[in-house]
């Protein structure tokens, strides 16, 4: 009887977990999200950004996520950003910047702001001495606009965002809320009101420019 050989097939698991935009690392930690919304390159079958392709295979391992850090010292900040919702892994999350927190000149997350409707709890004291930034998509002035262009999973989303912010002003020293300018309905010039009256940062971003 011949000998039967049997050839194992190597499957490429290698994916962008890190990536460099400008002077900054950027962690892509999970595609999946508390929001769908219409805007976003992935609901649109485009997974890149920047010419980084963004699709996981598998949600990288804390190992996995210190390893495509590289060297934080050599970056401006540390950046929990994907194709994704980087808090919806919030203990791998902050065990990573526990471990970065003495070589990262900076680390920040951008964020939907919906961990605390997620969690069920307040976890804005977990970032404390960990998380130096947070980029919260606002996206809109009112909770009738953003729920048409960010389709939230959660009901009561918008303002459990805007009461996430309330909370992380008091752990998280600097807080920048953004809204996109091209999306049908959005009043750039009151979603910078909110900002203001809630004593945070705010940031115009500009629609399909991703990165």
């Amino acid at each position: 009887m011949p000998e039967t050989r049997v050839v194992a097939r190597q499957i490429n698991t290698e994916q962008v977990v890190g990536y460099t935009l400008r002077d900054s690392r950027y962690l892509n930690i999970t595609n999946r999200c508390s929001l769908r919304c219409a805007f976003c390159p992935k609901f649109n079958d485009q997974w890149t950004v920047q010419d980084y392709p963004l699709r996981l295979e598998h949600e990288p391992t804390i190992e996995e996520i210190i390893a495509a850090v590289g060297k934080p010292e050599d970056y401006r900040e540390i950046v929990f950003c994907g194709l994704g919702e980087p808090t919806l892994r919030l203990y791998a999350l902050l065990e990573v910047a526990t471990r970065l927190r003495h070589r990262a000149r900076r680390i920040r997350i951008n964020t939907d702001g919906l961990a605390n409707l997620v969690y069920g709890r307040d976890v804005t004291p977990d970032m404390e001495g960990l998380i130096d930034a947070l980029s919260v998509s606002l996206n809109a002035q009112n909770a009738e606009i953003y729920n048409l262009h960010c389709r939230p999973k959660l009901p009561g989303s918008w303002e459990a965002m805007l009461d996430f912010v309330k909370h992380a002003r008091d752990f998280v020293p600097e807080i920048t809320l953004t809204a996109i300018d091209g999306l049908s309905g959005v009043d750039i010039a009151a979603c910078e009101k909110i900002a203001q009256r809630l004593g945070v940062g705010f940031r115009r971003r500009v629609l399909d420019v991703v990165g």
